[in-house]
């Protein structure tokens, strides 16, 4: 590729666009940036104004640091304004998305993207998440912890766990029954040591009145787990975050309940006073869920316990989310006032075979939320590509499986997430390849308005997923790869519990990721502690990472390298992946004016590069190793 082609540059972060976030109506400025000496003689902006497509030459700005800047100005009256650009040289004119240059005319898909009216929660851009499981973080009240053989469920027995090092069974031999006693006051009591690792904002694991461990089986939406400390110890939980300066964000399913839940009560365990809707046909919450028969319902992925609920009911939408006393509203008001909802399984949400109601609902859904606290962060669950959801009137962002998790960690070594799971591609070949890094990442955000790429939610393990670092065949050096590139996506970043005390685990099972926490062990000094909390503290401390630019300078064999950049600061990431040290060489052209006596390496180690008068940078990286360094 000509050099002046890696120059070419913008995208909709506020030093490209003169306000990101604009009103209808407004009019605003766009920037786009190329190199002086470029063979480019014109510049055209390409858009659609009511649906005609229109071209918009672009006008000679400023210059800065050999790089030209050229702007158009327009009024946005769409909910989503979509452009890119048209360079005609003397030879052939080339067409710029945000999926790069290209020299033939690109489809819309990767248009660059504004929307207006956009309720964007701006914090989520500037956050660090810890994601807790409740259950097994901290034991801060033993006087609630479950008794052993307090109840029974689904045939199983409560286990009261005593050892809290004991490692957790497989879910053949406890069912999800195992109970080692955390609760909110656990998670309270440790507020300090999140402060100290620099965490900004906590995610937890459903809390509400559940029968098993995880708790996406609810029996009651209304009512925090009493074995959590109930309703009041989420105030005071809320509270002291709020305090502190940290958000909150509470995990819900409400695609499905327990088969124990009030409203469905089958087994009359819970709530031996009420007759539920599987025992009583004339019960109004019968319209809850999909009853084929007297006994006959859908479930969810035909989990027995788990049935299905039916948006067709009004009422069901009412208790929900619309009414003010609602599930989703009564925990965004005080005395909890939580920061947002993560919704688990919300690609099925709402779409049973004939019913496809799922952009019906998430808008209202959303309508709802805003209205209430329009900060508030509306995360979804979603493994794959969900760019469907993601225009600015449903989720602000998925759990990045897709973007981050899933590609990340197949470039760490092992096979995608997903293909893990299905017997069909189980053991099938994978690409420890940066190419393929490149490219998946570009999949998830170069759809997407750059706003919502802010949103992201970035994540390497999860309650879901086995933890990469409990993987045998991945080397501390490629998992400490993984989590540099996390930190440098767009989005936010989420430390899953436990991942910088570098916790016990197997991979095996599900089970096999919520051991836990091993507060017995001094890890505040061992490596993957101190080397996520020095991540954390640059990326708070850095603006290029929460609200930046970012581009892939790099990717080829088992090399990285990545950018994130202000008018004002740049950073690169960099990574390889290669079994032996070698010579990466890219440009930095692109990126401004960099000097000799300007890099520095943030994670404290030698870095031996060259840097040319044309721009051309060449690092020389030791097997599997990344550095973070910092561009003067």
């Amino acid at each position: 590729m000509n050099d002046w082609m890696q120059t070419v540059f913008t995208d909709g972060t506020r030093y490209f666009v003169s306000n990101p976030l604009p009103k209808k109506g407004e009019r605003i400025t766009l920037w786009l940036r190329i190199c002086e000496w470029s063979p480019v003689q014109r510049i055209i902006l390409r858009t659609k104004l009511n649906g005609v497509e229109v071209l918009m030459p672009m006008e000679w700005d400023y210059s800065r640091n050999g790089l030209a800047y050229f702007k158009a100005s327009l009024t946005l009256w769409e909910d989503l304004f979509h452009y890119h650009f048209y360079l005609v040289t003397e030879e052939q004119i080339y067409y710029y998305t945000q999926n790069g240059l290209t020299d033939s005319v690109p489809d819309e898909v990767y248009d660059f993207k504004i929307l207006t009216d956009y309720q964007q929660p701006e914090w989520v851009k500037e956050a660090v998440f810890y994601q807790i499981f409740p259950e097994r973080f901290c034991n801060g009240n033993p006087f609630n912890d479950v008794l052993n053989g307090e109840y029974s469920f689904d045939g199983h027995p409560a286990i009261r766990v005593r050892d809290w090092n004991q490692v957790p069974a497989a879910y053949q031999d406890s069912f999800c029954m195992d109970f080692y006693g955390g609760d909110l006051d656990g998670i309270l009591l440790k507020i300090p040591y999140l402060k100290e690792l620099g965490v900004n904002a906590v995610y937890l694991n459903p809390i509400f009145y559940a029968a098993t461990v995880h708790k996406y089986d609810c029996l009651d939406y209304f009512t925090v787990d009493p074995h959590f400390g109930g309703d009041e110890a989420l105030a005071r939980l809320c509270q002291a975050l709020h305090e502190n300066g940290m958000k909150i964000i509470l995990d819900i399913s409400i695609n499905h309940t327990g088969t124990a839940h009030k409203w469905f009560n089958k087994e009359g365990l819970f709530f031996p006073t009420t007759v539920g809707a599987y025992h009583n046909p004339d019960a109004k919450e019968r319209e809850y869920y999909f009853f084929q028969g007297e006994h006959d319902y859908k479930a969810w992925y035909d989990v027995e316990t788990l049935p299905t609920l039916n948006y067709t009911s009004q009422a069901l939408r009412d208790v929900i989310y619309r009414r003010e006393d609602s599930v989703l509203k009564k925990w965004l008001k005080k005395p909890y006032q939580i920061d947002g909802w993560r919704f688990d399984v919300a690609d099925i949400m709402a779409r049973n075979d004939a019913l496809q109601l799922h952009h019906e609902i998430w808008p209202e859904i959303r309508k709802s939320i805003k209205e209430t606290n329009p900060q508030a962060y509306i995360l979804a669950e979603d493994w794959c590509d969900c760019a469907e959801f993601l225009r600015g009137n449903e989720w602000d962002s998925p759990m990045n499986y897709f973007g981050c998790a899933r590609p990340v960690r197949e470039f760490a070594g092992e096979q995608d997430l997903f293909h893990q799971k299905s017997p069909f591609l189980r053991n099938a070949p994978h690409h420890q390849d940066a190419a393929v890094l490149a490219a998946r990442i570009g999949a998830h955000l170069n759809k997407l308005p750059t706003v919502i790429q802010q949103n992201q939610f970035n994540l390497i393990d999860s309650h879901d997923t086995p933890r990469l670092h409990n993987n045998p065949e991945i080397s501390r050096g490629a998992w400490k790869n993984a989590a540099l590139i996390q930190f440098a996506l767009p989005g936010c970043v989420s430390i899953y519990y436990g991942d910088e005390a570098g916790i016990d685990g197997r991979i095996q099972d599900t089970e096999g990721c919520r051991y836990p926490m091993p507060w017995g062990k001094d890890f505040e000094k061992e490596e993957p502690y101190q080397f996520y909390s020095r991540l954390i503290q640059i990326r708070k401390s850095t603006q290029a990472f929460s609200e930046g630019s970012f581009k892939i300078l790099h990717a080829l064999g088992g090399q990285f390298i990545c950018a994130r950049f202000t008018d004002t600061q740049c950073y690169l990431v960099c990574c390889s992946m290669e079994k032996k040290e070698c010579q990466v060489r890219f440009s930095v052209r692109g990126l401004g004016q960099v000097t000799m006596s300007g890099v520095q390496d943030l994670l404290g180690q030698y870095v031996q590069y060259e840097l040319s008068e044309d721009g051309w940078m060449q690092i020389q990286m030791p097997a599997e190793a990344g550095y973070l360094m910092r561009l003067g």
